[in-house]
């Protein structure tokens, strides 16, 4: 899986191209520091941020330090830097965050209990299906996603489920953007992946099998909030391939956590999320 590596790098002006990040917003230049942060790359130091965002040190040294006072970033005793708190405070503000997965965890749990296997929720991020929660299993196949981590929306079963019921918008973009091959068995020619998605939408689930990873299964099934729209999917990877036999399951528990969107956003009127219009 192909991990987010940050904002794109800025196109250059000709007549600031030799000027260091001159040209570049004071906004933009700490968004790119903040972009420099991935799964893979938790921790950096001062030097590593500069090659990473094309900032010269006394503009990345100012920045940073700006960012570290307001909690953005923290540094650690070695003198690299982490993502700060603040940044997960803001971030457990987003409905489809924290509200999102406080309603989902107990039917999760219920999930996990009964099929021992790992049980994800993913919401819809850009061309992305970004993991909001999981429930591991020790004795369950390896999988490469994690929290916070993204799959590609053509290759798992949450993403499908999460494409399917997008905008057309949304799937041209997804074929533009490159199909890639995740192993032998992803879907990656377009007429082939509508059809998918058109049987998705009709039985109410995805069903993926190694279309990801080797050996890794996959059932998802949408979660819709108070309006009808999908908001999230819960998805369960395991290796055993009759997947069939957690259909119900999986579709069950998506729509006990529907409910309860439901009623949450009535109560509280922060769980209605925008998402695309359907395919027609």
């Amino acid at each position: 899986m192909a991990e987010a590596e940050g904002p794109p790098p800025q196109r250059k002006d000709p007549k600031t191209a030799n000027s260091g990040d001159r040209g570049r917003t004071v906004i933009s230049r700490a968004l790119a520091i903040l972009g420099a942060f991935t799964l893979e790359r938790r921790e950096l130091t001062l030097a590593q941020i500069c090659r990473l965002t094309g900032l010269r040190h006394a503009t990345a040294h100012r920045l940073v330090g700006e960012l570290t006072a307001w909690g953005a970033l923290e540094r650690l005793p070695s003198g690299a830097y982490v993502i700060g708190l603040r940044l997960w405070e803001l971030g457990a503000l987003n409905p489809r965050g924290l509200p999102l997965r406080v309603l989902a965890m107990p039917v999760m749990e219920d999930l996990h209990a009964a099929t021992r296997q790992h049980v994800q929720l993913a919401v819809l991020d850009g061309t992305d299906a970004l993991v909001v929660e999981r429930i591991s299993s020790a004795r369950a196949v390896p999988v490469v996603s994690q929290v916070g981590g993204r799959l590609p929306l053509h290759a798992s079963a949450a993403g499908q489920v999460l494409l399917a019921h997008a905008g057309e918008e949304l799937f041209t973009e997804a074929v533009q953007r490159g199909l890639a091959r995740c192993t032998p068995r992803t879907i990656t020619d377009p007429a082939t992946l509508r059809l998918t998605l058109a049987e998705c939408r009709r039985t109410g689930a995805a069903v993926v099998h190694e279309e990801m990873s080797p050996d890794a299964h996959s059932v998802a099934a949408p979660v819709t909030d108070s309006t009808g729209r999908v908001v999230a999917a819960l998805s369960v990877v395991c290796a055993d391939t009759r997947t069939h036999l957690l259909v119900p399951a999986v579709v069950l528990a998506a729509r006990s956590i529907s409910r309860g969107l439901g009623v949450g956003a009535i109560s509280q009127g922060t769980l209605n999320v925008h998402t695309h219009q359907p395919f027609e």
